[in-house]
């Protein structure tokens, strides 16, 4: 749980930092809710790269995941601006099993 509280703070300040010096949305806001689903993004999938959640719980939880941020970020912004979170998510979420898919042992942990 450590070390997925870690990529989730690592990812979000990295994303935070890329998106607010090369890609400034002019609204700090946004770039932080966009940081933070970045972030939650690694974190879940390195929290769920376990055996102990089959296939099918690790896709729930990450439409779970997805849903909060869904909701969230229409309670702050608009569903519009809300998207793009959701999209980093599952792209960050996607890209981490497919590189995992390459290891041996099919987990990034190890």
């Amino acid at each position: 749980m450590k070390k997925a509280l870690l990529y989730f703070a690592l990812g979000t300040v990295v994303s935070f930092l890329i998106n607010y010096f090369f890609y400034s949305s002019k609204n700090i806001g946004l770039d932080i809710y966009y940081a933070i689903a970045f972030g939650f993004a690694w974190g879940m999938a390195y929290y769920l790269d376990t055996p102990n959640f089959t296939l099918p719980q690790k896709l729930g939880l990450s439409f779970v995941a997805m849903g909060i941020l869904v909701l969230i970020g229409t309670l702050i912004f608009n569903l519009e601006l809300t998207i793009p979170s959701v999209l980093k998510f599952s792209t960050v979420f996607v890209a981490y099993y497919l590189i995992a898919s390459f290891r041996a042992n099919k987990s990034l942990r190890n």
